[in-house]
């Protein structure tokens, strides 16, 4: 059996597990952390202060705008001369710059 040299071994040690490389019972995870804990009677308890939340701050008057303009409404009807119709990203453009003006 061929097996690599020192220097390469010990490289090889710090690099991370695989299920490969190790036993049966090895459960690698996905990173996520736990959110709670398990039952004796095979249920499962959240804990809200493991739950992770997000704070999203006030953006009543924040100085970039959306791509997407709230005045929009859905396009219906027929689009003459575009040949993927209400899906055309130049219409759609083109009607973006008409309502909100050029940025």
């Amino acid at each position: 059996m061929v097996s690599p040299s020192q220097p390469l071994f010990r490289s090889l040690r710090r690099l991370a597990l695989t299920t490969k490389m190790v036993g049966k019972g090895f459960y690698k995870g996905n990173r996520t952390g736990s959110m709670g804990r398990h039952t004796k009677h095979g249920g499962y308890v959240i804990d809200w202060n493991k739950v992770r939340t997000y704070v999203v701050p006030d953006l009543t008057d924040f100085a970039l705008k959306p791509f997407v303009s709230k005045k929009i409404s859905w396009p219906r009807g027929r689009f003459p001369g575009e040949e993927q119709g209400a899906l055309s990203g130049s219409l759609y453009l083109e009607r973006w710059k008409n309502e909100n003006g050029e940025y």
